[in-house]
């Protein structure tokens, strides 16, 4: 809700203050001139105040961009403040044994995070990439986390599994890893919940 009306302010001044550019330009366009005798003005004494106005026109839209940008982060801040807020990331390692599909996040049991992963997002996983599930606000306390793993096994069979921990909340931000590896032993993968203070 924050964002949406930020963005509309943003949407909104963005046009003002172009126009106002083009309110001035236009005005020294039609300014008369108090020296008859004078010459004409050159083309070029035209460009340059087009271009002077374009060189505005950009200012204006990188200072939106910045402003923007600053948003975002005051709005992360405000919407997950780091004494409630809980993330959960998934990484992968060698990745043999299972090629994941989907991950299923239940926190409390509720349905927190439903992420349907394409063949690009599978591989960056595979090469070290970490994938922010979920990100929420918890009360202080003891929560449980179940993960649901779907993908395919070894011999490329439909493989679904599932881990949970027990969380306890307390001041200050949650991170847990949802970490996916090859157990080489069993010829199995292994799913492995770390958390992270």
């Amino acid at each position: 809700m924050l964002r949406q009306s930020l963005l509309k302010i943003t949407v909104t001044l963005l046009p003002l203050l172009f126009a106002a550019g083009l309110a001035t330009a236009q005005d020294a366009a039609t300014a008369p001139l108090t020296d008859t005798s004078a010459p004409a003005p050159s083309a070029t004494a035209g460009g340059d105040s087009f271009k002077s106005l374009d060189e505005e026109v950009q200012a204006l839209k990188k200072e939106v961009l910045d402003l923007n940008r600053e948003l975002f982060v005051l709005e992360e801040e405000l919407l997950f403040p780091a004494n409630t807020q809980v993330a959960v990331f998934v990484s992968m390692d060698v990745g043999e044994f299972f090629a994941l599909d989907s991950v299923t996040l239940k926190l409390d049991n509720k349905e927190v995070a439903n992420y349907l992963y394409t063949e690009r997002e599978a591989q960056a996983l595979l090469r070290g990439g970490v994938h922010r599930v979920f990100i929420g606000n918890l009360k202080a306390g003891e929560h449980e986390l179940i993960a649901l793993f779907t993908g395919q096994g070894p011999n490329q069979r439909d493989y679904r599994r599932g881990a949970t921990i027990k969380l306890e909340k307390g001041v200050g931000a949650k991170y847990v890893e949802l970490k996916i590896s090859d157990k080489a032993v069993k010829a199995q993968p292994e799913f492995i919940v770390k958390e992270w203070e």
